[in-house]
């Protein structure tokens, strides 16, 4: 009874993952938590450190292989269709701030005139 019960327990601890877990991977687990605090707390660069850590994070999860058919779905549905760089553009564009050229509208005819 007891043989089986610690069998158990083994089996469930051996099939969670966390056995293939390095000490590189807390490391960079560490990094990427590191990021997105950077990101979120002090505003250092949140459109480049927030994912960035997060991937580093999703990466370095021992189970990612078990994430293959997820990681599938992600690339055909949203990187061979190209909609994340249309869903970036946008994003950036709402992000632009033309207060400095309804200001100056002088502004408008450099920037014009520099891509001549």
């Amino acid at each position: 009874m007891i043989g089986e019960l610690t069998e158990a327990i083994k089996y469930v601890f051996e099939s969670m993952g966390f056995v293939q877990l390095t000490w590189q991977n807390i490391v960079m687990m560490l990094v990427g938590g590191l990021f997105i605090y950077l990101g979120i707390k002090y505003e250092m660069e949140p459109l480049l450190l927030v994912p960035i850590g997060f991937t580093t994070i999703l990466v370095n999860f021992p189970a990612t292989q078990n994430l293959k058919e997820f990681f599938d779905i992600i690339y055909h549905y949203l990187i061979e269709t190209e909609i994340i760089p249309i869903i970036i553009f946008l994003g950036l564009g709402a992000l632009t701030d033309f207060g400095p050229l309804i200001a100056n509208p002088v502004t408008f005819l450099l920037g014009a005139a520099a891509q001549i």
